[in-house]
């Protein structure tokens, strides 16, 4: 696991400086204490790293679970009562990936996995531009359209040119650069700039500009735009700061349902990063699905027995993870105990990190997932691949990640019903012989009953006076819904004097009375 650690821990530095914000937004958003999303955010990386069969996939709280986590500890009474629900959903997915639930990541399109990775880069993008400039309102971690507090993504960012804090921004300005140049120059040019990370040197310098301008009256940076770790009076009282489950209301209907939709939710979201991460992966391995819900839900059940939210695989720390150059599962763990390490010795350090220079990192990695040239390369694929590739991306910008996906299947589902539509058959008409059309009409391989109206469309349209020569003999599978077509067509022929030649694995019959007795009665045989 250690083999690449030279790649993995420049990679976990930066993960961590991009999982600490987005901890204590997420739990923040969930209306839940911020030290649960940290909690989430460690057993994330330790436990789950541990155990996961994702090399370069990184877990912890997930924005797509805020507004469920959100209602579920008002209806069900409180923190503690919500606990009971979180450690139950892990165990629901242990169950899920004992049932090969899995499987279901295999079935997202392409088009849409890529939609949901450029969309997440452009949410990215678009969140960070508020803490950026200094914002005070922006809410960290909330990444759907519409907020709780009645603004959505595009009047947050007008807002906050309205209260722009010059000192954050000056900050986030020289972090940008420091990154650029870090990215696109200095890492190739000596091994000591691959080793030391930009974003490790953008925080040092964001911590130094604090510290010799927080009495400066126009450049100093409120504490309200610095990360807010919880700081424990001593490594004794870090208890304090803990919730556990109230197992007593184990027994509630309310629990299990909530229970359910978190296993049900997590692991859809997981499912989905997995597949992502494996595109990004630029050594293409396959992460093992089934061991990923395992991970997943004891990651869940210990997370919610410590106090912590609801953990998924997530892509904006797992595309900062194999964006920084990590290589094994170790850049995931190390994070996690940067994560337990620096909240436990340093949590006033943390608090001195502007989040205007997280904000600069974070551009990096949305604009890595969602690069302008990614739409130019699908629109050349074709519409099949381009319509639910942007239906993905416009879904998720302007409504949340699961709906945005949601739209995007729909998308290409109806793309594969008309793909499926034009493709029933192949038609090949000659010229008149003895004063008939003579049409030879090939079946598809499987033709079923989305096909239907293709296929009677141009049945109907055959004139009269045709000899229709039809051929199934290359169509393993015929359904019985076609079949009723086509002997419906038989009666009609006669009247229309069109002569039927059906060339099938059970033979050839010329005019057959019957399509449903023809392919009842007789064995398959070598085609004549």
């Amino acid at each position: 696991m250690f083999k690449h650690i030279k790649s993995d821990l420049p990679a976990s530095i930066v993960v961590f400086f991009v999982a600490l914000p987005l901890c204590l937004g997420i739990a923040l958003a969930s209306g839940a204490p911020l030290f649960s999303g940290l909690i989430a955010g460690i057993v994330g990386g330790i436990v789950v790293g541990s155990l996961s069969g994702s090399q370069i996939g990184v877990s912890g709280p997930a924005a797509g679970l805020a507004a469920i986590v959100l209602t579920a500890i008002g209806t069900l009474g409180g923190f503690e009562n919500f606990l009971v629900a979180v450690v139950l959903g892990g165990l629901i997915q242990i169950l899920f990936s004992i049932l090969k639930a899995g499987v279901i990541a295999y079935y997202f399109p392409s088009s849409v996995i890529k939609g949901m990775l450029t969309g997440i880069g452009i949410i990215i993008i678009l969140k960070q531009i508020p803490h950026f400039f200094g914002y005070t309102e922006a809410a960290e971690g909330n990444f759907a359209f519409f907020q709780v507090d009645g603004e959505n993504t595009f009047t947050e960012i007008i807002n906050s040119l309205n209260y722009i804090s010059p000192g954050a921004t000056i900050i986030a300005v020289l972090a940008l650069a420091i990154l650029l140049l870090w990215d696109r120059v200095l890492s190739k040019k000596a091994k000591i700039f691959q080793l030391i990370q930009g974003p490790l040197v953008a925080v040092v310098l964001g911590i130094l500009f604090y510290v010799f301008t927080k009495d400066h009256q126009t450049l100093g940076i409120s504490d309200k735009l610095l990360v807010s770790v919880p700081i424990p009076e001593s490594v004794e009282s870090l208890g304090t700061l803990l919730s556990f489950p109230n197992f007593s209301v184990i027994g509630s209907a309310e629990i299990w349902i909530t229970a359910f939709t978190i296993a049900l939710v997590a692991s859809l979201e997981t499912l989905l990063c997995v597949e992502a991460t494996d595109k990004l992966d630029p050594h293409k391995r396959t992460t093992p699905t089934n061991k990923e819900l395992f991970a997943q839900g004891v990651g869940n059940s210990i997370s919610g027995l410590l106090g912590g939210l609801p953990v998924t695989q997530v892509i904006v720390r797992s595309s900062a993870n194999i964006q920084s150059g990590g290589r094994t599962k170790a850049s995931a763990i190390i994070h996690g105990f940067f994560l337990l390490i620096s909240v436990i010795l340093i949590p006033r350090l943390l608090n001195m990190i502007p989040l205007s220079v997280l904000a600069a990192v974070l551009f990096i990695v949305g604009y890595k997932l969602a690069k302008p040239a990614l739409f130019k390369k699908m629109y050349i694929l074709g519409w099949k691949q381009f319509i639910p590739f942007v239906v993905t991306v416009f879904g998720i910008v302007f409504t949340d990640l699961l709906v945005g996906i949601g739209l995007g299947l729909l998308v290409g589902i109806v793309v594969i019903l008309l793909k499926s539509y034009q493709n029933s058959h192949f038609l090949h008409i000659e010229d008149k012989s003895n004063g008939k059309h003579r049409i030879k009409m090939t079946l598809a391989e499987e033709v079923t009953f989305f096909n239907k109206g293709a296929i009677l469309k141009e049945l109907d349209s055959l004139p009269n006076d045709t000899y229709l020569e039809l051929s199934v003999v290359n169509t393993r599978y015929l359904d019985n819904d076609i079949i009723e077509i086509l002997d419906d067509f038989a009666f009609k022929a006669k009247e229309r004097n069109i002569d039927i030649k059906l060339i099938s694995e059970r033979g050839v019959e010329e005019n057959p009375a019957s399509f449903l007795e023809f392919f009842k009665t007789r064995p398959k045989i070598n085609p004549v």
